[in-house]
């Protein structure tokens, strides 16, 4: 009798046991480095910290785990048989099977492994001491069967990865997985740091017919004047064209030079007050362009293309613009550039960025080949479009309504909804 007491203790404790190594393997599987790391700096959690080292070598943590859970099923099932052969004779090797394959089932794999997939930071912070403990002690196995692993994945010629790796698509993908509106400008900001690697400073420089520049071979007084009735802490300056840019005015130190000066202004010579200009290729990544403002500690450069011409400007709150949104001070011009009208119509400025008008109408126009929306309806078109023309590309209408010789400048786009769409067909 008390043979079979302690037998069924015994196989009580084996369930047990393969009841925890089945959660510890899927909380190890489905626990967040992340999470681990951020806990552990900022909360200096120490469960934390010893999970991050355990998932470190999380091939050595599952095999551990499958170690302690083959052992534990194997001895639960042989103490079950045994005991039931004594109890029922031969019969007891059927009824052993039926049980314990439940009990392994239900008890020792599904349960736990549904609670840990669920919970599986939590599961893991609880688990850390254990889970090191056993890696300790089954160090020697665990050794063995890594190589055994190994040799085996040569043989078949399977290549081995670091499961700890961590690629920009996974990122992007737990950002895009986020419902919640709580934090929902903050994910778009995240979004948008990822995709200054893709984008182009040619994407949201401002193009040279809209660049606010000062002609060198004016006099000195209208040189004055101009720049202070600007908006800019940085003009371009040119000679003969406003395509050959010889310097930039810093606007600060130019009007300060000029009234230390006020008496003798003629004899000032302004390409001594100007900075060199900063030419860059017009393929440049946002993101190498915001580094590059960072090492040499400026926020202007100009945008060329191939060919060496001048086709814009971008500063260090363009880029920034991209991360955060619009950004507007005191000198920025209030003017409305997307103006809505009734009947879902919206009235833009041809120069208007068409990346602008996606994330602010959450719309789908293809900027692959363009940036502003004047130029996508030049491109979509062959020609030029007179005033009054209507088109309809990729379920938008567009109508132009004010061009001045080759240019659109203002254009009326309604985007129309799939059962118009259906409709006109029909």
């Amino acid at each position: 009798m008390i043979t079979t007491v302690i037998t069924i203790v015994c196989i009580c404790v084996a369930l047990s046991l393969s009841s925890f190594f089945s959660c510890a393997e899927s909380a190890m599987t489905g626990a967040s480095e992340a999470y681990m790391a951020d806990l552990e700096k900022n909360e200096h959690n120490s469960h934390a910290g010893m999970m991050l080292k355990i998932l470190s070598n999380r091939s050595r943590a599952v095999i551990t785990t499958l170690i302690g859970n083959n052992v534990c099923n194997t001895l639960g099932t042989a103490l079950a048989t045994k005991l039931l052969v004594d109890t029922f004779g031969a019969e007891g090797v059927a009824y052993a099977t039926l049980i314990m394959t439940f009990m392994l089932l239900i008890y020792g794999d599904m349960l736990p492994k549904s609670y840990a997939v669920e919970n599986s930071n939590k599961t893991a912070l609880r688990i850390a001491p254990i889970i090191k403990f056993c890696m300790w002690l089954f160090t020697p196995v665990v050794y063995v069967l890594q190589k055994v692993v190994h040799w085996s994945f040569k043989l078949f010629g399977i290549k081995e990865t670091n499961s700890g790796d961590i690629d920009i698509a996974e990122i992007r993908g737990a950002i895009d997985l986020y419902q919640g509106n709580e934090i929902k400008r903050e994910k778009e900001m995240l979004k948008s740091i990822f995709d200054l690697s893709e984008i182009t400073v040619y994407d949201v420089m401002n193009h040279r017919q809209n660049i606010y520049a000062v002609d060198i071979d004016l006099p000195m007084n209208e040189i004055i004047s101009k720049v202070r009735n600007s908006r800019f802490s940085r003009i371009p300056v040119y000679r003969e064209k406003p395509d050959n840019i010889i310097g930039i005015i810093m606007v600060k130190s130019f009007l300060k030079t000029c009234l230390q000066n006020k008496d003798r202004l003629d004899s000032l010579k302004i390409e001594d007050m100007l900075l060199e200009p900063w030419f860059i290729p017009e393929t440049t990544t946002l993101l190498q362009q915001l580094q590059a403002f960072q090492k040499r500690r400026e926020h202007f450069a100009l945008v060329v293309d191939e060919y060496g011409t001048l086709e814009g400007i971008v500063t260090l709150e363009d880029i920034l613009e991209e991360i955060v949104g619009n950004i507007e001070d005191e000198t920025d011009k209030s003017q409305m550039t997307v103006r809505q009208t009734s009947g879902g119509y919206y009235i833009v400025d041809g120069q208007t960025p068409i990346r602008d008008l996606n994330r602010m109408f959450n719309w789908n126009i293809n900027d692959d080949n363009v940036v502003t929306i004047a130029g996508y309806l030049l491109d979509m078109t062959e020609s030029i479009p007179e005033e009054g023309q209507k088109f309809v590309f990729d379920g938008f209408e567009y109508t132009i309504m004010k061009r001045i010789r080759n240019q659109l400048k203002q254009i009326k786009i309604r985007k129309i909804e799939e059962e118009t769409i259906q409709e006109e067909k029909q």
